[in-house]
């Protein structure tokens, strides 16, 4: 991967969003069902690439792992030295608002006391909720969730952009009036966010041959690398249009991008108005 001109981009780029949880039910009894429970999630997010890839919870691998091998808890990111300290930069402060966001449900919050300050993150889609339990952890199935939900707020354009998320879990489901609402696939986001070498990964459906929202004019100066066709390294598209155990290209010591052999099981597709 080409670093320099992927951090110009990252800098310009600045998230604004709206997000709905969505994933269509398998069977018409199911779906009625849903259709009365369903209650899409939104709410006004604000990441920016720049503070994802350069944020010291994620880009340095000794507290990513402090991070990941410890409850998402108050206590535990206080009492811990290197969260503690890496808390104190703003940008990583963002990006624990949105893991935040992503891994614990609506109705909790994430409570953490900082010197004199006490942060609030608070809780939305609950993709790992065993992760803020006291004595929890981000294992894999919480890593590749999490990466994904997060990856799929990124938005170069900085404009407020309503969203519906969709993905082969419980918490991500819609109704038939969410996913009349949001017909347009826009492509499906996936990665490793936690990972000594971090992966932020996208692939395009057959319609799509850009991204502006995320990658604004080029693909090739994107913040995330785009790894081909959904088609080609996905599993075959779920009922309600979002792509399962998505792959993505990584590039060796030779230059030459292959694809991974191990799929991303938290892979999230994000659909447009």
């Amino acid at each position: 991967m080409e670093h320099s001109p992927k951090l110009a981009a990252l800098v310009l780029a600045v998230a604004a969003l709206f997000t709905g949880a969505c994933v269509a039910p398998l069977d018409p009894e199911a779906e009625a069902a849903d259709d009365a429970a369903s209650q899409p999630v939104r709410s006004h997010n604000a990441l920016t690439s720049n503070a994802l890839t350069s944020n010291a919870l994620t880009a340095e691998a000794l507290t990513s792992k402090a991070l990941t091998s410890n409850a998402l808890t108050g206590q535990a990111l206080s009492g811990n030295s290197l969260t503690a300290q890496a808390l104190r930069d703003p940008s990583a402060r963002t990006v624990l608002r949105y893991i935040a966001s992503c891994a614990l449900p609506a109705g909790e919050r994430l409570t953490v006391a900082l010197d004199d300050d006490e942060l609030s993150f608070p809780g939305e889609l609950g993709l790992a909720p065993s992760w803020g339990q006291v004595g929890g952890s981000c294992d894999g199935a919480c890593r590749t969730w999490v990466s994904g939900c997060v990856l799929a707020r990124v938005n170069y354009l900085g404009q407020k952009v309503s969203l519906s998320l969709r993905g082969n879990r419980a918490e991500l489901r819609a109704d038939k009036v969410e996913r009349s609402a949001y017909p347009m696939r826009e492509a499906t986001y996936y990665g490793d966010i936690f990972a000594e070498v971090p992966r932020y990964h996208a692939c395009l459906p057959p319609e799509a041959s850009a991204i502006p929202r995320v990658c604004g004019p080029s693909l090739e100066t994107c913040a995330i690398e785009v790894a081909g066709s959904c088609d080609s390294l996905c599993d075959a598209p779920s009922g309600d249009g979002s792509f399962p155990n998505c792959r993505g290209k990584v590039r060796g010591r030779s230059g030459k991008l292959t694809v991974e052999k191990t799929p991303h099981p938290g892979s999230v597709t994000a659909f447009l108005r």
